[in-house]
């Protein structure tokens, strides 16, 4: 019996943690499956729970013991294998959020669903919360409640859709995470959610999708606004996008884009792919020698920044900007915090370990981050130049099969498909 609120607003789900018999979390809500059926209440199937790395699973209903804002309980066992959505399946949140209904003759912008438990265990459908699409902004800001009978229009994909309560659905979820939900959505549903992404987001997500979906949705976008998303992204995630476009849309994008944020783009692709210079992004810490400790731990304190590149700071004469001055060396992050706020980080420099050549290639780099247990190493060209660094994510990335995302976000089908006839 599923104790709790007996009536549930699917959107506020979204993101709640799922625990199971004895407490321990196991993952969070993704999703809420339905099954649409003609001139009845959809019929609630079951969650999309997340679990890590960011495998969708799928809960039963008829398992879940408890709701509550905070958290969903249940009992038994959780099927580890991957959900995959069948013919007759529709995601609520995914697909059904920002639809274009008509109730009263007056045209509304879907914004949640709400379910209840019947006597037969199930759970339905029951309520649907709408703003206005038109209108005063004071009465388009109000949400309104009706019987899920008194709305038409759900039978119908909306062609038009958008994706603003979708977003604000998943606001929570890390980039990573929203991108396994956006690789599964149907293509015209990622595209509109991409669409209502802000650019920051957006570049966040588009470094974690796999390539096909990346090119795919900066493809939807106008080129002007391509240009944007990609100044947002690391100099190093824009090159590797770029480099899979043809060299006409390439181009195209680089002369969009603001001259200072092309050009380290610009510089990176002039390398191969598996060499230092191909993996290296250009936003390395670099201050100059008579920088101090205090002033080198407020640079690395910045929580935007990639905790690889966090972990030390590059010395160099002016200027700071790549192509550098003469490279000095490297100030680790435990160093400074051992000496005095005060000290000038040309004197504590470690000059023991040699930079890396751009033109080295990844079984080499790869080679020098583990001898050294480094997380990241300056790349410096011939003339002593610093150019950028290389972090171990990124060679990850590149020693990892290149179809590593698409294997964590997709099984085959027989694996997939294993529940129980709806």
């Amino acid at each position: 019996m599923n104790s709790g609120p007996s009536r549930v607003f699917l959107a506020r789900l979204a993101g709640v943690g799922v625990f199971d018999p004895i407490g321990d979390q196991v993952g969070r809500v993704r999703d809420v499956v339905v099954a649409l059926r003609s001139l009845e209440r959809p019929r609630v199937l079951g969650l999309v729970v997340d679990v890590p790395p960011g495998r969708p699973v799928f809960l039963p209903i008829t398992r879940i013991s408890s709701f509550d804002a905070r958290a969903v309980i249940f009992n038994g066992k959780l099927n580890m294998r991957r959900f995959a959505r069948r013919p007759a399946e529709t995601l609520a949140i995914g697909e059904m959020l920002d639809r274009r209904v008509v109730a009263e003759n007056v045209e509304y912008l879907l914004v949640d669903l709400a379910m209840e438990p019947m006597r037969t265990r199930d759970w339905e459908i029951t309520k649907v919360a709408v703003r206005r699409a038109k209108g005063p902004r004071r009465l388009r800001s109000e949400t309104l409640v009706f019987d899920w009978e008194e709305v038409h229009g759900l039978e119908v994909p909306d062609e038009q859709q958008g994706a603003v309560q979708l977003i604000a659905a998943f606001e929570r979820m890390k980039p990573a995470d929203l991108a396994n939900v956006m690789h599964e959505l149907p293509a015209k549903r990622r595209g509109e959610v991409a669409a209502a992404l802000d650019d920051e987001r957006l570049a966040d997500v588009l470094e974690e999708l796999p390539e096909d979906d990346q090119v795919e949705i900066l493809g939807s976008l106008d080129a002007d606004r391509a240009a944007d998303v990609l100044e947002v992204m690391g100099p190093d995630d824009a090159a590797d996008l770029l480099g899979e476009l043809p060299p006409d849309q390439r181009e195209q994008l680089l002369t969009l884009m603001e001259p200072q944020e092309a050009e380290p783009v610009r510089r990176l692709l002039r390398y191969a792919d598996n060499t230092a210079g191909g993996l290296m992004t250009t936003e390395a810490v670099i201050l100059p020698p008579d920088a101090t400790v205090a002033e080198a731990l407020a640079q690395i304190r910045n929580p935007d920044l990639n905790p690889a590149l966090a972990a030390q700071v590059y010395v160099v004469r002016p200027p700071t900007e790549t192509p550098t001055g003469r490279y000095l060396g490297t100030v680790h992050f435990q160093r400074l915090l051992r000496d005095p706020p005060s000290t000038m980080i040309g004197g504590i420099v470690d000059r023991a370990l040699s930079p890396l050549r751009p033109t080295m290639s990844l079984a080499a780099v790869s080679g020098i981050l583990a001898t050294y247990n480094l997380v990241s190493a300056a790349v410096v060209d011939e003339d002593g130049h610093m150019l950028g660094a290389v972090t171990i994510d990124d060679v990850l990335d590149h020693l990892l099969p290149d179809d590593w995302r698409e294997s964590l976000m997709a099984e085959d089908e027989a694996s997939a498909d294993h529940r129980s006839p709806s």
